[in-house]
């Protein structure tokens, strides 16, 4: 019992201090070729597997400080705090907005997601739709579905009409001393959402894109898209009470002087 609770205390101490390891790290820790011995000890430790590089990697559930979108990154090698590859692309296309191309999702994970998203679709995971010559991919959950369409075809349509899809990397210098300009005018909420309106008009990529330009964080910048698009916003007073033009008292004709 002794010496399992030390071989245990080896594998933790080797995760915590490296923060990720392979099996054959794992093995090197314990003193064993056998694969089944290993796994034993990282089941006992709770662990993660990487959904990057085929799942070769593994860390603790402890180790990772997951972002708001719930994923991880050590020296390049990308976590999920919902699972596997196949796991987390089904959560992340049935939390979206306006769900997602295999491109779009791609960005998002750092990965290439074509065979997770196939193979969810073909175990009636995930619902499937062309919009605009692209698979986009939804949550099979009816509702959820029907507000997901919805958004991508406003999407869609709204970017068509206004030709507001531009790439900032063929701004002219002026255009964006401009921008930067007029966003230093602002207040901060202000900043956040032009901020997320200009990344609605770039489209997808834009959260990064327009942080980049502005220095701002990509979470940010979505955050402001998204209390935008959403109808979040509170109007706020824009003059003091009180204030423009006084009002004209009418002469009615009870109050003439004949």
């Amino acid at each position: 019992m002794n010496q399992k609770k030390t071989k245990h205390e080896k594998v933790r101490e080797f995760l915590i201090q490296n923060n990720i390891g392979t099996l054959d790290q794992i093995k090197g820790v314990l003193g064993t070729n056998s694969t089944m011995t290993a796994f034993r000890k990282l089941k006992f430790l709770n662990y993660l597997s990487s959904y990057s590089h085929k799942g070769k990697y593994y860390t603790l559930t402890s180790v990772p400080e997951f972002n708001e979108n719930g994923l991880w990154s050590c020296d390049s090698i990308w976590f999920s705090k919902y699972g596997n590859l196949v796991e987390t692309v089904k959560i992340f296309v049935d939390q979206s907005e306006s769900g997602f191309s295999a491109k779009e999702l791609s960005d998002a994970l750092h990965v290439d997601v074509k065979q997770a998203l196939l193979k969810n679709f073909k175990q009636n995971q995930l619902h499937r739709d062309r919009i605009s010559r692209t698979y986009i991919y939804f949550s099979l959950i009816h509702e959820k579905k029907r507000q997901q369409i919805a958004m991508r075809n406003s999407e869609v349509s709204t970017l068509a009409m206004l030709d507001l899809h531009y790439d900032i990397d063929e701004f002219r210098h002026e255009l964006k001393a401009a921008i930067i300009l007029f966003y230093s005018l602002l207040n901060e909420k202000q900043r956040r959402l032009f901020a997320g309106l200009e990344s609605f008009k770039l489209g997808h990529g834009g959260d990064g894109k327009i942080a980049e330009l502005l220095g701002l964080s990509p979470y940010t910048v979505a955050k402001g898209r998204k209390e935008l698009m959403g109808g979040q916003v509170s109007a706020e007073r824009v003059r003091e009470k009180g204030g423009g033009r006084k009002a004209v008292e009418k002469n009615s004709r009870n109050n003439r002087q004949y």
